[in-house]
């Protein structure tokens, strides 16, 4: 594994405390109904993508999630006002203002999207790992989606052909406890959802999802293992959300002493432990870094809100042009 350095200390607490911020923010502007229709925080589990990147090689590696998906094109690249921009449904969001909240996608940094079907990514996932091996790209795709979507049929018919034709890809689940409202002890006869690789002969196993070193570790050696042509493996990472599933949810499933006893161990507070103990930076460091995130975050909301809404006109351009039906003009 790349070496846990200061720097990368001090990278992973300007990340996840931006990526909280900014849905922090976006929790606020939805009750503003600056942001309409859905919206799924990540806020909780950050440790689980920040670990991951530092895993991965984004020269070629891709990733495709589900709808909590705001973070992790940010944390690939994508310039967080064009995430804002989208989410408020404005034409210079990475959609043209035409995908929203659980829909975020840039090819260009190989982000492959959120996905609102429940476990439709999945085997979308294996597709793009299939794309890799056939072009040769030596890219590994990591496949993620929640602990409900792991009892979805489509995640076995993934495993089977992603194990029958040995695909570079990694399979994530983000154990975060509950289904929506459903707890994971009431959805199946055991808890271990990393089991369900055993039947396949997957490699697969359970990871503190809290923690990025950890994440990093299992992360770097299942990217390994299918760059090398060693095949899929399938991680569990346990982790937690703080807010509710969305922003409609009451959380009447779970107790707030619950989730209060998760925030004893939130990632950012352990990342910012290390540094204070290795005293790899100074109080006034550490607020600078602070201030900077809270000045980006206004900045994304200063540029999303002065961003137009499309015009009526981009309805008909989003679509397949076709040849011998020439009766629409198309821009795109």
């Amino acid at each position: 594994m790349k070496e846990v350095t200061k720097e990368v200390y001090l990278k992973w607490y300007e990340d996840m405390l931006l990526w909280r911020k900014f849905e922090d923010k976006l929790a606020a502007l939805y009750i503003q109904q600056k942001i309409r229709g859905f919206l799924h925080l990540y806020n909780g589990q950050e440790a689980v993508l920040a670990g991951a990147l530092h895993a991965m090689d984004l020269t070629k590696d891709k990733m495709i999630t589900a709808y909590r998906n705001h973070v992790q094109p940010i944390g690939m690249g994508v310039d967080p006002r064009r995430i804002m921009a989208e989410l408020m449904g404005k034409v210079t969001g990475t959609s043209k203002g035409m995908g929203g909240s659980m829909h975020i996608f840039s090819k260009e940094h190989g982000f492959y999207g959120g996905h609102g079907i429940v476990g439709g990514q999945i085997p979308i996932g294996a597709g793009i790992a299939f794309g890799d091996k056939y072009n040769n790209t030596g890219g590994v795709t990591l496949t993620y989606f929640g602990d409900g979507a792991s009892r979805q049929g489509s995640l076995h018919e993934a495993f089977n052909m992603a194990m029958l034709w040995n695909l570079p890809v990694v399979f994530i689940v983000e154990n975060n406890g509950y289904a929506m409202g459903t707890s994971v002890e009431r959805t199946a006869n055991h808890p271990d959802i990393w089991k369900l690789g055993l039947g396949y002969e997957m490699p697969c196993g359970p990871v503190d999802g809290m923690n990025p070193v950890k994440v990093a570790e299992a992360m770097t050696e299942a990217i390994e293992r299918a760059r090398s042509g060693g095949g899929p493996t399938f991680l569990e990472m346990k982790t937690y959300r703080y807010r509710g599933h969305s922003m409609s949810d009451a959380q009447l499933y779970r107790s707030k002493e619950e989730v209060e006893e998760y925030k004893k161990i939130d990632p950012i507070t352990q990342v910012l432990d290390v540094i204070k103990d290795q005293k790899y930076a100074t109080e006034a460091e550490i607020e600078a870094i602070d201030q900077k995130v809270k000045d980006l975050i206004e900045e994304c909301v200063k540029f999303a809100e002065e961003s137009p809404y499309p015009e009526i006109q981009q309805l008909y351009d989003v679509v397949y042009a076709q040849e011998n039906y020439p009766f629409l003009p198309h821009k795109l």
